[in-house]
Order: C-alpha cells, then sequence, then structure tokens
C-alpha cells in the first residue's frame, strides 16, 4: 500500500475536494449532535452497545454456531469463509449455481473489503450496485471515500456530468429529485429481471438466526425481497446475542450515522418462506482477519464497531484529505486502527499515524471504541517492526549517559569544550530533520554540580 503520508497529498491539493467534505460532514455532524440530544440515555445506551459486543467477542464461537444452527433451522444454509479468496468462490459458486449471469447488491462494505465485484467479473458475472451513491463510485470506475457516504467527494454537478455520459440520458439537472429518478429508471430494469440478491448485514441475531440490513433508500428491501436467491456475507464480529440487543444497535445507529431517529428501512429476515421472499438463502460466515484482531486484548475493541461513520465526520484530517488516502474500504479513524489489523502492520503501518490523537472520534463512537489508544498501541507495534533507527539508537544512548551521574558528567564538559566549533548549532546526520524546528539549548560556562563543588570547597 501506498503510504498514507503520500497518498494525502493529492487530496490536500484538491481545494474541491476539501469544499465538498467540509460542507457534507459539517452538517452531518450538526444534525446528529441535535438528534443525540434527544436521548437521555445516550451514554447508557453506549454503554449497553459496548457491553453487548464485549459478551459476543468473549464467546464468538457459541454465538457462531448458534446463529448457523437457528439459520437452518429456518432453511438458509450457512458458508464459513476464513479469507477474501474464499469468500469470494463460495459466492461466485452459488451464482453459478443459478445460472444467473448478474446480481443485485446491496451497498455492503464486507463485500468491498473481499473485493467481490471483482471476483464475480471474473466469472462472467456482473455485479450491479443499487445504493445511489454505490452506483455513484461504479459507474464512476471510483473507490468509496466514506463509510456512509461512499461518493461524499462529489458535488451535484459531477454527478449529473457522471449520468449524462453513462446512463444514456440527455437531459438533466443537478437538483437531487433529477438525480436520483435517473437513478431509479436505470436500476428499475435491473431490480425486476434479478435472479440473485446481495448484501452485507449489519447484524445477525444469534437467538433467532435473524439477520438486519438498515437503509435509507429502499433499494436494499428490493434486493432481498425480489431475487428468488438471497447471498449474504456478514463478517463473524457482527453477531449479537438477542432481539433486545439488536434494539439497543438500532437507536444508536441511525443517530449516529444519518441523524435520524430510525433508519427508513430495517430489513430483518429469518430463513426462507414459502411464499415470501426468496426461495434461497445463503450466510457466508467471514473471518478475513477478524480472529487476528480478537487475539490482541486491546486492538479486540475494534470489532465493536458498527459502521455509523460518525468519526470520520468529526475527525479533522478526513476532513482534510478524503477517504482515498486511506487506501482502503474503511478510511477515516476506525479505519486507521481497523486496516493494519484487518491486512498486518506490515502492509498498512502508516495508517495508525494518521491521527492528531484529538479524541474526537473516541467522543462520538456509540459502542465506546477507545480509538486514540488502539492506534497508539498500533504505532509501538509499528515501531517495534522497524527495528532500530537513529532516533531510537540516539536515546538509547542519551539514556545510557543519564542513567550514570559520571558519564552525564562528562558528557556536559564534551559539550562545553566543542560549543565553539562551527557547525553545531544543529544536530548531526540522521537527527538533522528532528532538530530543524528544535532549537538546541544553551550550554553554560559551569554545570550546577560544578558550581555548588566549588562554592562548597571555599
Amino acid at each position: 500500500m501506498t503510504t498514507f503520508q503520500q497518498a494525502a497529498r493529492s487530496g490536500l491539493r484538491d481545494a474541491q475536494l476539501r469544499r465538498n467534505l467540509d460542507h457534507a460532514t459539517r452538517t452531518i455532524r450538526d444534525k446528529r449532535s441535535r438528534a443525540v440530544a434527544e436521548l437521555p440515555d445516550w451514554e447508557a445506551l453506549r454503554s449497553a452497545a459496548a457491553a453487548a459486543k464485549d459478551e459476543v467477542l468473549g464467546r464468538l464461537d457459541d454465538y457462531l454456531l448458534e446463529l448457523e444452527q437457528r439459520v437452518q433451522e429456518r432453511g438458509g444454509a450457512v458458508h464459513w469463509a476464513r479469507d477474501a479468496a474464499e469468500a469470494n468462490r463460495i459466492v461466485a459458486d452459488l451464482v453459478l449455481a443459478t445460472g444467473a449471469d448478474e446480481v443485485v447488491k446491496v451497498k455492503s462494505l464486507t463485500t468491498e473489503e473481499i473485493g467481490l465485484n471483482e471476483a464475480l467479473a471474473e466469472h462472467g458475472i456482473a455485479a450491479v450496485e443499487t445504493d445511489l451513491a454505490a452506483l455513484i463510485i461504479q459507474l464512476g470506475d471510483d473507490t468509496s471515500s466514506h463509510i456512509l457516504v461512499p461518493a461524499i467527494h462529489k458535488n451535484r454537478a459531477q454527478i449529473r456530468e457522471l449520468f449524462l455520459r453513462t446512463l444514456g440520458v440527455t437531459e438533466l439537472s443537478d437538483e437531487p429529485a433529477a438525480l436520483t429518478e435517473a437513478a431509479r429508471r436505470y436500476l428499475r430494469e435491473r431490480f425486476l429481471r434479478a435472479r440473485v440478491g446481495v448484501s452485507g448485514a449489519n447484524f445477525g441475531v444469534a437467538a433467532t438466526g435473524t439477520v438486519c440490513v438498515v437503509e435509507s433508500e429502499g433499494n436494499g428491501r428490493m434486493c432481498t425481497t425480489l431475487p428468488e436467491t438471497l447471498i449474504t456475507v456478514m463478517g463473524i464480529e457482527k453477531v449479537v446475542p438477542t432481539l433486545a440487543d439488536l434494539e439497543v444497535f438500532l437507536q444508536l445507529l441511525p443517530r449516529s450515522s444519518t441523524a435520524e431517529r430510525m433508519n427508513p428501512y430495517t430489513s430483518l429476515w429469518t430463513g426462507v418462506h414459502e411464499g415470501d421472499g426468496p426461495r434461497e438463502f445463503h450466510l457466508v460466515l467471514l473471518d478475513n482477519g477478524r480472529t487476528n484482531v480478537l487475539a490482541d486484548e486491546i486492538g479486540r475493541q475494534t470489532l465493536r464497531c458498527i459502521r455509523c461513520s460518525a468519526c470520520l465526520n468529526v475527525c479533522p484530517v478526513y476532513a482534510r484529505t478524503g477517504g482515498h488516502a486511506y487506501g482502503s474500504v474503511y478510511p477515516g479513524p476506525i479505519g486507521a486502527i481497523l486496516t493494519p489489523q484487518l491486512v498486518g502492520i506490515d502492509k498498512a503501518g502508516s495508517l495508525p499515524y494518521a491521527s492528531s490523537l484529538c479524541g474526537a472520534c473516541a467522543d462520538v463512537c456509540p459502542v465506546n471504541i477507545d480509538i486514540p489508544r488502539v492506534l497508539v498501541h498500533l504505532r509501538a507495534h509499528e515501531t517495534a517492526q522497524r527495528g532500530p533507527s537513529a532516533e531510537r539508537l540516539s536515546m538509547q544512548a542519551l539514556a545510557r549517559m543519564f542513567a550514570s551521574r559520571e558519564r552525564f558528567e562528562r558528557l556536559q564538559r564534551v559539550a562545553r569544550r566543542g560549543r565553539g566549533l562551527p557547525g553545531l548549532s544543529r544536530l548531526p546526520g540522521p537527527l538533522r530533520e528532528w532538530g530543524r524546528v528544535r532549537d538546541l539549548p544553551q550550554i553554560p560556562d559551569e554545570s550546577f554540580r560544578d558550581w555548588w563543588r566549588r562554592e562548597r570547597s571555599r
């Protein structure tokens, strides 16, 4: 992966991108604050959600087996995928078995994470994104830059130009209603002819085998009810114990994400039912690095995330660089801790540094993830993996000097003798950059200890 620092440069140079991000994140942030203020027990809900997630993470194997059993009892099939390649193979095989060469998709970060669309294309299967923002990204051959609003880096004029090029329309204004209508006409035919639907999952309820998807446009409802076959790819951390626990999350998620009291469309399905919805339901449970995250005592709290994107909307770094700089489907503060844990700190070691550690992300997180703590934890891992550096060796040498009074006084004497030599106003060699904005302290003519000894000897 390109380092965050390298990738961020293009975003920082794009004034239009920064204006788009500033307007969108400020609007969402302000609306969220008002929606959260309506609930006097908001902090209690956050604590309850964090406790429910921690309970699941402590007994994840038990809850996943319970979920599998309940789904199977209700006529569904469960598949286990260790990594992206296995998940993609499972989904492709299921689609090919139906004879379909096209699927309609609910917006899903999990399927983006594993590159499902590209994997299906290799088998001659077209995946049609049906969420408006996800469709914009797909039509523009672009990549997502926000968890909730993938096309947040685009304004209305840019979207209009894209639709004129790709949707076969000749006249179109940049009014939201007109843009939405153009997308609706394009998608309607695909909904009606679809034989297979693919979705992610916001939650899976272990006690009942129920799967939940929340969305704002209704396209997800079309994907999960019209096709004969429904395939859901769910990260193993998305399971919750009971429907009562789901109730807590359904209060937190809409307020934190879209600043609404409830999601306009909350779809729940349990297995299959004759004459109602898909005839086949397949649930693919995806690991893809999640058990590695679970093994980290500090980092595992990252798996509480419910993908609300509240942390992105308050992050000063994200607001200036945009989501593309993170090089991952998970941008912003949550991406800075989730991606390195999923793919390995050796592949994404720059992301934990994509933060000022201001703590705003932790303040708004609806499941109380201490993102700054995990960032510092991952920075320590990245630094340890780097091996000896000039800075570390220098600090070790100084620590050795400071640990002994005799060695420290010897260092002071050497420094006094050499202070008049040219070229010593700045640090030498690899330490030059560190000292570029730091002035070396003035070395006194006499140390306190030397003065004390002299005065006492009189």
